[in-house]
């Protein structure tokens, strides 16, 4: 069963990536004969020109964090068979497409944001509100993969290591890679030499450190890491976590195919088990905020319009990058799934849970993050698939330390580039203060003020570890976003690109918006208070943010179908 699903999950997003993939390009006229942005307008800083191959490495590794893993491992509660569905349909008709024209629209604005085409094609109010719920986002998602990365770090301290020693690898790529301009090919392979010796010093020098401490470090690290030039650690960083990946894709998908595994999972529990919260959890609307960017993620158009479309060499990249990077990162989704599927239920019941296949949608979610917190199911799941083939002579904690260094370096990429985000946003946010208190404005677009704000704020709710909350909340801004973006398309597809028919961007964006704001009135109204009652800090600042983007998104839809109709 293992090999049936990762095979028809690669054949399918081959296919669609040429067919449907090279009609989106069809649809948006896209030519090299147009100069890009980032060469345009290079500042050696953020608008740097990037070969297709780094840029790509370093696109996918911002986009995917840890979502693509956490939330397969939150969704098997549902069974293996719809949280499948979910990322195959979501993925290759809802989160390509959004990802692909958000990045191509920005690379037509001067790699300008989303918020910018916003404010350009549908009004000055539309952006204003995109602004903020980008802001709000941001603060979720540092809160939720700070907690990811947290927890990892204490639990396997040899991964924390490993990232640190590959920080120095990045740093001496892009020395070699920008300074001495070294050949690309030989600069490559010194890089993964480099990674290899950083997984393997790891695995000897430990570093042991306690929840708080790791909260500072991460803190300390992310600001300084997004306020750097992006050809300094960055690039070269990404660039070698794409390698991560390309390894750890090809063991798994040797290891799904020859493990000669069935699924132990089962294929469907009940349409409401127990998840988020510790609450009943329906398959709809829930299933947008439990898998969330291993479908689809409105966090991507942030990454798209905001660090890669000022990086983008030429438009014919943008296809590879935009589209397959979403493509890439459901078919990880799909070999995440396709191990917890295989694998989970032995590892539980060794663990002595109790859990079996009858009271599976019941104690699943407990008994998992009880044992195995956030991503170290996966951890677990992947070990025992790779070493139940002819690839089991590879050491187990070797493989582990792979697969744990999976979840913390995308994760720890998603940190840095979303907080460079939030300067970005910060700095977009404050811009009516130029003129009337300029002292206040240049304080707080400092570029370490504006780094500084948005990490202490999501730092702070990650302290409190309440992680089956933050994950969903994150997720309601994170899919919300993206039907917003989908809209925005939408309307720059129709005034500026002057594109016939739009049915294939609109019929989704459609769907995604009745479905997430449906999400986040049941998670506001059912989950929250039960945690206010139990943390009321945490528990209230979620729901006061979640209030406000229930009231902004019903502006933005009224202001999108005014657009419409005077269209």
């Amino acid at each position: 069963m293992t090999a049936i699903v990762v095979i028809v999950s690669l054949v399918l997003y081959v296919l669609l990536f040429r067919v449907y993939g090279g009609k989106l390009a069809k649809m948006v006229r896209a030519s090299d004969k147009n100069v890009a942005p980032s060469s345009r307008l290079r500042d050696d800083v953020d608008y740097v020109p990037a070969k297709s191959a780094v840029l790509f490495g370093h696109h996918f590794a911002s986009i995917a964090g840890a979502a693509p893993i956490i939330g397969p491992v939150l969704a098997l509660a549902w069974g293996w068979l719809p949280a499948l569905l979910w990322i195959w349909f979501g993925n290759i008709f809802i989160g390509a497409v959004h990802d692909y024209l958000a990045i191509m629209s920005s690379v037509r604005y001067d790699g300008k944001s989303c918020q910018f085409v916003a404010a350009d094609v549908i009004g000055a109010r539309t952006s204003r509100i995109f602004y903020w719920l980008v802001f709000f986002m941001i603060i979720l998602v540092i809160a939720a993969f700070g907690a990811v990365v947290g927890g990892m770090y204490v639990a396997q301290p040899a991964v924390a290591s490993s990232y640190v020693l590959k920080l120095i690898a990045a740093l001496i790529l892009g020395f070699l890679m920008y300074k001495v301009k070294m050949d690309f090919r030989l600069a490559t392979l010194i890089g993964i030499v480099l990674l290899i010796f950083a997984i393997i010093g790891g695995t000897w020098l430990p570093i042991k450190l306690g929840w708080g401490a790791w909260m500072i470090i991460i803190g300390v690290y992310i600001v300084v890491a997004s306020s750097v030039p992006v050809n300094i650690l960055l690039q070269p960083r990404d660039y070698l976590n794409s390698w991560l990946l390309y390894f750890g894709l090809v063991i798994g998908l040797i290891a799904a195919i020859f493990s000669f595994s069935g699924f132990t999972a089962p294929a469907f529990t009940s349409f409401a088990p127990i998840i988020s919260g510790g609450k009943p959890t329906p398959f709809w609307p829930a299933i947008v905020l439990i898998i969330a960017c291993g479908s689809l993620s409105g966090f991507h158009a942030l990454v798209g319009s905001g660090t890669t479309s000022k990086q983008v060499a030429k438009e014919s990249d943008v296809l590879t990058i935009g589209y397959g990077s979403m493509l890439t990162e459901g078919f990880l989704s799909t070999i995440v799934l396709v191990a917890i599927a295989g694998f989970s239920f032995g590892i539980l019941q060794e663990a002595g849970t109790g859990i079996t296949l009858d009271n599976w949608g019941a104690k699943y979610t407990g008994a998992m993050m009880g044992k195995f917190p956030n991503a170290a199911m996966f951890v677990e799941s992947y070990a025992k698939m790779v070493g139940a083939t002819f690839l089991k002579f590879i050491p187990v904690e070797f493989v582990k330390v792979i697969a744990g260094m999976w979840v913390a370096s995308f994760a720890m990429t998603t940190l840095d580039t979303t907080n460079r985000l939030g300067r970005y946003a910060i700095c977009e946010v404050c811009a009516p203060l130029q003129e009337k208190s300029s002292g206040l404005y240049n304080f707080l677009t400092n570029k370490w003020i504006a780094s500084s704000i948005p990490a202490l704020i999501g730092l702070l709710l990650a302290y409190t570890r309440s992680f089956t909350v933050l994950w969903p909340s994150f997720s309601t801004a994170n899919q919300l976003l993206a039907s917003i973006t989908l809209f925005t398309s939408v309307a720059w597809l129709q005034k500026r690109i002057k594109t016939k028919s739009v049915n294939m961007v609109l019929v989704p964006a459609y769907l995604l918006w009745i479905t997430v704001t449906a999400a986040i009135l049941w998670f506001s109204f059912a989950v929250l208070p039960g945690t206010i009652a139990s943390k009321p800090i945490t528990g209230y600042t979620v729901l006061g943010i979640e209030i406000i983007m229930i009231v902004l998104n019903f502006i933005f839809f009224y202001d999108f179908i005014q657009t419409r109709r005077k269209a």
